[in-house]
């Protein structure tokens, strides 16, 4: 099975978009995302979102985490 991973910004986080999706409260290795996850599917494709900003953009690019890209 083959699931999508996207950061999403303003467009995709409209829940139109998301086929029989849940969202999803996570914690990762780098500390919790900038919003909950959405697992669903867009074309039969099975896909995760995360909304870069929050679903409210309530972060600002300064403050997102950034953790995860300095893996070692």
């Amino acid at each position: 099975m083959v699931k999508i991973g996207i950061i999403d910004g303003s467009g995709l986080d409209n829940p139109k978009i998301l086929r029989d999706y849940h969202e999803k409260e996570v914690v990762t290795p780098y500390g919790k995302p900038s919003s909950s996850i959405k697992i669903g599917k867009i074309n039969n494709l099975d896909v995760v979102l995360v909304a870069r900003h929050g679903h409210s953009h309530s972060i600002p690019p300064t403050e997102i985490n950034n953790r995860a890209k300095s893996m070692p």
